[in-house]
């Protein structure tokens, strides 16, 4: 009877197995003609020496696109920032770059070095002659943001430049660039740099300059494997290429680590002092915590912490004993500082529910006694 049951089930599986290859061929018919392939070197040849030649359309948008981006920095706006990435032009010279170091094409590769360095001044200089017109001196959050780079932007800029070489050698995913210009924002951090510049911060001028040269190196050295898996070029050719942008990139990736490792341990580290706070002192445990933020300073840190709060509710002695209290469990010497936002509230309750009364309805109201 096992055996039975066990029989039918294998012819129940293989039934199966064939009707699901008659529904399989009588669906799918010759998709060959669907099939994309790499476009030709002549193509791509065409496509890569269009973007990479400097011409007045590569100069007008990278000039808008620096202007926007410089504002958008100053305005604290990521949607004009983003705008700005749209439209900048500089993801061609540098493609153009990878390519030629593929190809073995010195001439293509000096052209396009030679298009990226003038792209880059004159991004420079325009964000650099903006902030000076305008004389903002306030560093606002999207312009930190492009000064303190990681091993994480290192990794889109390896993505951006696989993506940017791939949707080159396609034909029909070409709209695919401007995402990856999104991705990438080459416009911004040299927009920093200039920024950087003008307000005389080397913090933020070589932050932002870093940030540049891990996106550049980034996407010529994924641009470029992409290209040899497309089979354009050779090995042999780019060989002394890849080799110069690995080491390059194993330079930057020192600094970009310790950024990472650093920023890892102060998330952490926030995250710590946020919960002792909350749950084990009674001075900030029922208050609003808008923000804290941790800086290494030294052996110890600096804890900026913003609470909103009645006034009067928080005393300088018991801000001491929770400084005390985190040196304590943190074993670090920590410097506390407190900005407290006075909570007022005010309640103003309706006369009518008070006084138990029925709600008024006009002075017109006239109560009569019943007829009769």
């Amino acid at each position: 009877m096992s055996f039975k049951f066990k029989r039918l089930g294998l012819l129940g599986y293989l039934r199966t197995i064939r009707l699901f290859k008659n529904w399989w061929h009588s669906n799918s018919g010759d998709w060959k003609w669907l099939s994309e392939k790499p476009i030709s070197i002549e193509g791509l040849n065409r496509q890569v020496w269009r973007s990479s030649v400097p011409s007045q359309s590569f100069y007008v948008l990278l000039g808008l696109s620096a202007i926007i981006s410089t504002l958008g920095l100053l305005a604290n706006s990521a949607a004009t920032i983003i705008g700005a990435m749209i439209i900048a032009p500089l993801m061609g010279p540098i493609l153009g770059i990878a390519y030629g170091m593929v190809m073995g094409n010195r001439r293509l590769l000096k052209r396009s070095a030679l298009t990226l360095a003038s792209g880059v001044l004159l991004t420079i200089f325009t964000s650099f002659v903006i902030c000076h017109l305008i004389g903002l001196r306030v560093v606002q959050g999207e312009i930190m943001a492009r000064s303190q780079p990681t091993l994480l932007d290192l990794g889109v800029a390896l993505g951006a430049g696989t993506a940017g070489a791939f949707a080159k050698s396609r034909r029909h995913v070409a709209d695919a660039l401007p995402g990856v210009a999104i991705a990438v924002a080459l416009v911004p951090p040299l927009s920093v740099i200039g920024i950087g510049i003008a307000l005389a911060s080397h913090e933020i001028f070589i932050g932002s300059s870093l940030l540049f040269l891990t996106n550049l190196i980034g996407i010529i050295f994924s641009g470029g494997l992409v290209f040899i898996t497309q089979e354009y070029g050779s090995i042999k050719r780019a060989k002394e290429g890849f080799l110069i942008s690995l080491v390059a990139l194993t330079i930057l990736g020192i600094p970009l680590g310790f950024s990472l490792n650093n920023l890892v341990l102060r998330d952490n580290v926030r995250r710590s002092i946020i919960s002792l706070i909350r749950q084990q002192t009674l001075t900030f445990s029922d208050t609003d915590i808008r923000q804290v933020q941790v800086q290494p300073q030294g052996e110890g840190l600096i804890v900026n912490l913003e609470v909103a709060a009645a006034a009067n509710s928080i005393s300088e002695k018991q801000v001491r004993l929770v400084r005390d209290f985190l040196e304590d469990k943190l074993q670090k010497p920590i410097s506390l500082n407190v900005q407290i936002i006075p909570l007022t509230q005010f309640i103003v309750p309706s006369d009518a529910i008070d006084r138990n009364l029925e709600p008024d309805v006009g002075e017109d109201f006239i109560h009569q006694e019943p007829e009769d």
